[in-house]
């Protein structure tokens, strides 16, 4: 049979192309959903973004008396941080001799920008020694706990701590102006209980482990106004359950 007249059959090349980046398009859109379904099941936790911490207050806060790393916020921060925790403290706002008035007028707006996850407070010493009425107290302590809870509406990442008994200080008779340190911290610490408490925010009482303080006076800063280091880390013992 002769073969010279046999037609060769015709190969629709535009076709297979369409054919084959059909299948591709298909293959790569199946690998994108297969890698967004894993990411909506494992990527919180395998992607999880820091924890965005900030403190408010006045030199205890901020850690006078010893290095800013071994402030009790930031010894807190990187105990966490050693349990994998993924914390970080963003902004320590506290400073040297602000009363709660202080703090509304610089924290207060500093704080609202930056909009962290969790906050701690302690603040309140600053308005005894300068003779603040516990009523006006009342009033600054009422409207922070307000403006926080706008930002950090959940409870739980919101951690109160009551103000140190600082009458075991060896300075401490510097600032009494004549009165009963111990009974004027008292009854501060009380209202801010109570303005905890009417918002079921979680108190970390510090008063009563400050009051032990004086047996040892390597836990005082060289200033016997402030906790050492090695003070501020106790205080960091008590107050980090709260965070955990």
């Amino acid at each position: 049979m002769s073969t010279s007249n046999t037609k060769r059959p015709v190969i629709n090349y535009g076709g297979l192309f369409i054919f084959w980046y059909i299948n591709a398009m298909a293959f790569r859109l199946r690998k994108l959903f297969i890698m967004f379904f894993c990411f909506s099941l494992f990527g919180p936790a395998s992607a999880q973004s820091p924890i965005r911490y900030v403190a408010l207050g006045d030199s205890y806060t901020i850690g006078t008396g010893g290095p800013p790393e071994k402030s009790w916020p930031a010894v807190i921060t990187q105990r966490l941080q050693k349990k994998g925790v993924p914390i970080e403290l963003v902004a320590n706002l506290g400073r040297e001799g602000w009363t709660t008035h202080d703090l509304i007028g610089y924290q207060l707006p500093v704080f609202c920008k930056i909009r962290p996850d969790i906050v701690s407070l302690l603040i309140g010493v600053n308005d005894w020694v300068q003779g603040v009425d516990a009523p006006v107290f009342e009033k600054h302590f009422h409207f922070i706990l307000d403006k926080i809870l706008e930002v950090v509406p959940d409870h739980k990442k919101v951690i109160i701590v009551t103000i140190p008994d600082f009458s075991v200080m060896p300075a401490a008779s510097q600032y009494s102006g004549g009165r009963d340190i111990s009974a004027g911290i008292r009854t501060f610490n009380q209202i801010i209980e109570k303005e905890a408490g009417l918002r079921g925010l979680k108190v970390v009482d510090i008063y009563p482990l400050s009051q032990t303080m004086g047996r040892d006076q390597s836990l005082f800063a060289s200033d016997g106004l402030h906790p050492s280091a090695k003070g501020y880390a106790l205080w960091a013992d008590l107050i980090e359950g709260a965070f955990n």
